[in-house]
């Protein structure tokens, strides 16, 4: 199986699961609970549990928070380079779910805004390698020339490319045309639809693909309940397959990442994108039926 290198961002999830509706200026009971979260690193870690060979490219606070997210990922079995910050504590996201499941998210990056070209393991970035960069590193100023120094090596040592959007509010402020211009030419892009909606204008799905083909060869459009479909330049018509039913919706947190943690590995070996399709959906019903973001043990 083809080594995974995912540089992107490391997080704590502080999940508040209201019982209620929300009553605005008072309380509302809710289930709250900590855990590592952060896009490049859920990705990362729902890979290791896959059975991939993955190593994982970040910055962590010297705190007891990062030490515990940089264990928690070796027991997942990935290879966790994290640079340990000396001033900026380890990244934290507020995440509030509403009693009708509806999450908005409140974020603070942390360390992870400092990541720098020079926190980029050189030994990593070899032929034969896929890279799975994270847009949150591209979103964020601090981070920027990271992620397109990671890019750069990658399409420099021969690396097949992959890179996410991260999320459509961070993604507008950004602009669509920078983000495109940045990652322009990498083999797969994975967008949900409010984010293809920021790159293209489009708000359906297949459309939205269509568009982003002149920038990507390979594009993802995730559709939650309705599933997901794949959409290549070299194809009249997408790939669509459905979302795997799920017994109960424990918390929808991270499921997009453990899509792409499903996807990545049968695509990597070849097999038709129905079947990539497949296997990051049954990982999304997954991860929504486990409390967190990160995959149980």
């Amino acid at each position: 199986m083809t080594r995974v290198v995912v540089v992107g961002d490391l997080m704590t999830d502080a999940v508040a699961r209201a019982r209620y509706a929300l009553a605005r200026a008072s309380d509302t009971p809710a289930i709250v609970t900590m855990h590592g979260g952060g896009s490049g690193a859920n990705i990362a870690s729902w890979l290791a549990v896959e059975g991939a060979e993955v190593a994982f490219i970040g910055r962590r606070g010297a705190d007891i928070t990062g030490r515990n997210r940089d264990m928690e990922l070796m027991g997942y079995g990935v290879d966790a380079r994290l640079v340990m910050d000396p001033e900026r504590p380890t990244g934290t996201c507020v995440v509030l779910v509403t009693h009708k499941g509806e999450r908005t998210m409140l974020s603070d990056p942390g360390a992870n805004a400092a990541l720098s070209p020079e926190d980029l393991p050189r030994d990593l970035f070899t032929s034969g390698t896929h890279l799975h960069l994270s847009g949150y590193t591209l979103i964020n100023e601090g981070s920027r020339d990271a992620g397109l120094a990671a890019l750069e090596m990658a399409r420099h040592n021969g690396m097949s490319i992959s890179v996410d959007c991260a999320s459509s509010a961070p993604l507008d402020r950004t602009g669509a045309e920078p983000f495109l211009e940045w990652t322009n030419g990498v083999k797969l892009l994975f967008a949900n639809i409010d984010q293809a909606k920021v790159l293209t204008g489009r708000d359906d799905a297949e459309a939205a693909a269509k568009v982003l083909t002149a920038w990507f060869p390979q594009v993802v459009i995730k559709m939650t309940a309705e599933g997901a479909l794949w959409f290549s330049n070299g194809r009249p018509e997408p790939v669509h397959v459905a979302a795997e039913p799920v017994d109960k919706i424990v918390d929808g947190t991270g499921a997009g990442d453990a899509f792409s943690a499903g996807f990545l590995p049968p695509w990597l070996e070849g097999k038709p994108p129905a079947e990539a399709l497949a296997s990051g959906c049954r990982l999304a019903a997954k991860a929504i039926m486990h409390l967190g973001a990160r995959p149980p043990f």
